[in-house]
């Protein structure tokens, strides 16, 4: 099955007023489908076993080439999956699609795509930090929401605490950044990291807080310990 007949399949299953809805929610200029994540999600995991992986990133790279909301979304569930041996071809395709991102909904697909690669391979934090410098917003973005994995872990070993504070320096870095999406994506960080280690979350709120705006500083500590 190939693009083509990936579109196809999918706009016959589409609902013409939930596409409406996604256009003016989403609000980036593309054709949306009105399919839901459940459909997505099994055609993924059915393409996932029945292809190679070389034959899944020819199709991903062609599905992202539609510039269609849900078939883009699809491109990056090809990839949602912790082991992928070898993946370098992989990394460099999610890498590729970063900067064509515009919207959160594909962004974040393409970040949980990128999760499971940078989590395989932490040296490859070394090319997100270069993210975190980008003139484009959602790239900026990314580099927090491709990196949540490192907010998880209740018994961090060390490495994974260096990576932790590494990326607690990109987010205060973001701090005075006035964008909307880019509080948003700090606070996320803050709120997730929150649960497994509350007095990161503390500290950095007790340096960076007054400068967040005050629905981030609200969301970032959401779920820390009340005095």
């Amino acid at each position: 099955m190939n693009s083509d007949d990936l579109l196809i399949t999918l706009a016959q299953q589409g609902d013409a007023a939930k596409a409406s809805q996604m256009a003016r929610y989403h609000k980036a200029n593309r054709r949306y489908l009105g399919v839901g994540n459940p459909i997505l999600n099994d055609l993924a995991r059915d393409l996932r076993q029945d292809l190679s992986l070389d034959a899944r990133i020819a199709l991903a790279r062609d599905l992202w080439a539609t510039d269609v909301h849900e078939i883009r979304i699809l491109a990056a569930k090809l990839f949602t999956q912790a082991r992928i041996r070898p993946d370098e071809d992989v990394w460099s395709l999610i890498q590729s699609w970063v900067p064509d991102c515009d919207a959160w909904a594909i962004a974040d697909h393409v970040c949980m795509a990128g999760q499971k690669r940078l989590v395989a391979d932490p040296t490859r934090l070394d090319t997100v930090e270069g993210w975190t410098r980008s003139d484009h917003m959602w790239t900026r973005r990314a580099a927090l929401v491709i990196t949540l994995p490192w907010t998880k872990q209740n018994h961090p070993k060390p490495e994974e605490l260096a990576h932790r504070d590494r990326i607690l320096g990109w987010a205060a870095s973001y701090v005075p950044d006035r964008n909307w999406f880019i509080q948003k994506a700090v606070a996320w960080w803050l709120r997730d990291l929150s649960k497994h280690d509350a007095p990161r979350v503390q500290a950095f709120l007790a340096e960076h807080g007054d400068a967040m705006k005050p629905f981030a500083r609200k969301e970032a500590g959401k779920y820390l310990p009340r005095p």
